[in-house]
Protein backbone atom coordinates (compact mmCIF):
# COMPACT_ATOMS: atom_id res chain seq x y z
CA UNK A 1 0.00 0.00 0.00
CA UNK A 2 1.05 3.56 -0.88
CA UNK A 3 0.09 6.84 0.42
CA UNK A 4 0.67 9.26 -2.54
CA UNK A 5 0.26 13.04 -1.92
CA UNK A 6 -0.09 15.66 -4.93
CA UNK A 7 0.62 18.96 -4.28
CA UNK A 8 -1.29 21.15 -3.38
CA UNK A 9 -2.79 17.99 -0.57
CA UNK A 10 -4.48 15.55 -2.50
CA UNK A 11 -4.63 12.27 -0.60
CA UNK A 12 -5.09 9.15 -2.34
CA UNK A 13 -4.38 5.39 -1.16
CA UNK A 14 -2.54 2.63 -4.05
CA UNK A 15 -2.66 -1.10 -3.49
CA UNK A 16 -2.66 -3.99 -5.08
CA UNK A 17 -5.34 -6.49 -4.74
CA UNK A 18 -5.69 -9.70 -6.52
CA UNK A 19 -3.48 -8.34 -9.32
CA UNK A 20 -5.95 -5.31 -10.00
CA UNK A 21 -4.64 -1.84 -8.91
CA UNK A 22 -6.79 0.04 -6.20
CA UNK A 23 -7.31 3.86 -5.87
CA UNK A 24 -8.76 4.86 -2.33
CA UNK A 25 -9.83 1.34 -2.34
CA UNK A 26 -11.49 1.16 -5.56
CA UNK A 27 -10.56 -0.99 -8.36
CA UNK A 28 -8.99 1.40 -11.32
CA UNK A 29 -10.25 0.86 -14.53
CA UNK A 30 -8.07 2.34 -17.22
CA UNK A 31 -6.35 1.34 -20.58
CA UNK A 32 -3.08 2.41 -20.58
CA UNK A 33 -0.14 2.10 -23.53
CA UNK A 34 3.34 2.87 -22.80
CA UNK A 35 4.23 5.76 -25.58
CA UNK A 36 8.22 5.73 -24.00
CA UNK A 37 10.01 4.62 -20.40
CA UNK A 38 8.27 7.43 -18.99
CA UNK A 39 5.47 8.81 -20.99
CA UNK A 40 2.09 6.87 -21.24
CA UNK A 41 -1.62 7.75 -22.63
CA UNK A 42 -4.43 6.50 -20.73
CA UNK A 43 -8.00 6.23 -21.56
CA UNK A 44 -10.10 6.22 -17.80
CA UNK A 45 -13.59 7.01 -17.92
CA UNK A 46 -14.15 7.89 -21.56
CA UNK A 47 -11.50 10.44 -21.05
CA UNK A 48 -8.04 10.56 -22.60
CA UNK A 49 -4.90 11.34 -20.53
CA UNK A 50 -1.44 11.66 -21.74
CA UNK A 51 1.45 11.60 -19.19
CA UNK A 52 4.89 11.87 -18.60
CA UNK A 53 7.64 11.50 -15.79
CA UNK A 54 9.41 14.26 -15.86
CA UNK A 55 11.82 14.21 -12.47
CA UNK A 56 12.17 11.54 -10.50
CA UNK A 57 13.72 10.98 -7.07
CA UNK A 58 13.29 7.49 -6.57
CA UNK A 59 15.65 7.47 -2.92
CA UNK A 60 13.15 10.45 -1.73
CA UNK A 61 10.12 8.58 -3.49
CA UNK A 62 9.33 12.28 -4.74
CA UNK A 63 7.88 12.53 -8.28
CA UNK A 64 7.28 15.27 -10.99
CA UNK A 65 4.57 14.10 -13.68
CA UNK A 66 3.10 16.09 -16.60
CA UNK A 67 -0.50 15.12 -17.18
CA UNK A 68 -2.37 16.93 -19.98
CA UNK A 69 0.06 19.46 -19.46
CA UNK A 70 -0.55 20.25 -15.91
CA UNK A 71 2.59 19.56 -13.51
CA UNK A 72 2.32 17.88 -10.80
CA UNK A 73 4.17 17.12 -7.80
CA UNK A 74 3.91 13.73 -5.97
CA UNK A 75 5.35 11.93 -2.84
CA UNK A 76 4.81 8.49 -2.49
CA UNK A 77 5.22 6.91 1.07
CA UNK A 78 5.02 3.01 1.82
CA UNK A 79 3.96 0.95 4.41
CA UNK A 80 7.22 1.48 5.82
CA UNK A 81 7.49 5.27 5.69
CA UNK A 82 3.63 5.19 7.20
CA UNK A 83 4.69 3.56 10.55
CA UNK A 84 7.96 5.62 11.10
CA UNK A 85 5.41 9.25 10.47
CA UNK A 86 2.75 7.64 13.09
CA UNK A 87 5.81 6.81 15.52
CA UNK A 88 6.81 10.62 15.56
CA UNK A 89 10.22 9.53 12.75
CA UNK A 90 10.90 9.91 9.80
CA UNK A 91 13.76 8.43 7.25
CA UNK A 92 15.46 12.21 7.26
CA UNK A 93 15.45 12.11 10.70
CA UNK A 94 16.75 9.04 11.78
CA UNK A 95 18.89 8.27 9.21
CA UNK A 96 23.00 7.91 8.80
CA UNK A 97 23.89 8.17 5.12
CA UNK A 98 26.58 5.78 4.73
CA UNK A 99 26.59 5.19 0.71
CA UNK A 100 24.84 5.77 -2.02
CA UNK A 101 24.29 3.02 -4.24
CA UNK A 102 22.68 3.20 -7.92
CA UNK A 103 18.83 3.08 -7.76
CA UNK A 104 18.56 1.89 -11.15
CA UNK A 105 20.95 1.00 -14.37
CA UNK A 106 22.25 4.08 -15.60
CA UNK A 107 24.91 6.34 -17.28
CA UNK A 108 26.54 9.15 -15.07
CA UNK A 109 26.41 12.23 -16.41
CA UNK A 110 27.74 14.93 -13.91
CA UNK A 111 29.01 14.11 -10.26
CA UNK A 112 28.86 17.02 -8.01
CA UNK A 113 30.68 16.29 -4.86
CA UNK A 114 34.42 15.39 -3.93
CA UNK A 115 36.12 13.67 -0.78
CA UNK A 116 35.99 15.67 1.76
CA UNK A 117 32.77 17.45 0.96
CA UNK A 118 30.19 18.00 3.47
CA UNK A 119 26.63 17.74 1.93
CA UNK A 120 23.39 18.42 3.35
CA UNK A 121 19.93 16.41 3.25
CA UNK A 122 18.76 17.14 -0.30
CA UNK A 123 22.14 18.16 -1.68
CA UNK A 124 22.04 16.66 -5.60
CA UNK A 125 25.37 14.07 -5.60
CA UNK A 126 25.19 13.19 -9.21
CA UNK A 127 22.81 13.27 -12.17
CA UNK A 128 21.91 9.49 -13.61
CA UNK A 129 20.67 9.27 -16.92
CA UNK A 130 17.96 6.41 -17.00
CA UNK A 131 15.99 5.20 -19.73
CA UNK A 132 16.66 8.21 -21.11
CA UNK A 133 15.33 10.48 -17.91
CA UNK A 134 18.22 12.39 -16.06
CA UNK A 135 17.32 11.62 -12.43
CA UNK A 136 19.09 13.72 -9.07
CA UNK A 137 20.58 11.76 -6.71
CA UNK A 138 20.20 13.57 -3.74
CA UNK A 139 21.61 12.98 -0.19
CA UNK A 140 19.23 11.31 2.21
CA UNK A 141 21.31 12.80 5.45
CA UNK A 142 23.46 15.12 6.58
CA UNK A 143 27.29 13.77 6.16
CA UNK A 144 30.57 14.18 4.56
CA UNK A 145 31.64 12.51 1.46
CA UNK A 146 34.46 9.70 2.05
CA UNK A 147 35.03 8.43 -1.76
CA UNK A 148 33.63 8.95 -4.75
CA UNK A 149 33.71 5.58 -7.14
CA UNK A 150 31.16 6.56 -9.92
CA UNK A 151 33.01 8.01 -12.71
CA UNK A 152 31.44 10.79 -15.12
CA UNK A 153 30.44 8.95 -18.49
CA UNK A 154 30.62 5.10 -16.90
CA UNK A 155 27.11 2.60 -17.17
CA UNK A 156 26.22 1.50 -13.47
CA UNK A 157 24.23 -1.24 -12.89
CA UNK A 158 21.49 -1.14 -10.33
CA UNK A 159 22.92 -1.33 -6.62
CA UNK A 160 26.14 -0.69 -7.76
CA UNK A 161 28.21 1.33 -5.29
CA UNK A 162 28.38 5.13 -6.83
CA UNK A 163 29.25 7.26 -3.37
CA UNK A 164 30.62 6.20 0.18
CA UNK A 165 30.76 8.21 3.52
CA UNK A 166 32.55 8.87 6.77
Amino acid sequence: MFKITVQPNQIFEAALENGQLQLNKQPLNWDIQFLSAHACHILKDNQSYNAEILQADYVKKEFVIKINGTIYQLKAQDDLDLLLEKLGMSNGATAKIKEIKAPMPGLVLDIRVVPGQTVQKGDVLLILEAMKMENAIKSAADGVVKQVKAVKGQSVEKNQLMIVFE
